[in-house]
């Protein structure tokens, strides 16, 4: 995992949880961990990692992704077993 990805990653578990992510490093994160992004209907977006998958709503118009579908993804993340390193 390069830098920029590490950093994405150690965002999306920060307390408090931040709404200025670009969806487009979540969506290159993903890819990077292994995982499988498909698009659906309209804004839907289905990620998956191995065996756990969640449909996630892409923002629009702005690219930044909302504190609650950052807190969504940590989620997500959690239960496909993938967390920051602890420094």
């Amino acid at each position: 995992m390069n830098n920029k990805n590490k950093k994405i990653l150690k965002e999306i578990f920060e307390e408090p949880t931040k709404s200025d992510i670009k969806w487009v490093d979540i969506e290159n994160l993903v890819k990077n961990l292994g995982g499988v992004i498909i698009q659906a209907r309209g804004s839907r977006t289905v990620f998956k990692i191995g065996e756990t998958t969640n449909v996630f709503h892409r923002p629009h118009p702005k690219p930044d992704t909302n504190k609650l579908t950052v807190r969504d993804i940590r989620d997500f993340l959690e239960r496909a077993g993938i967390t920051p390193e602890k420094d």
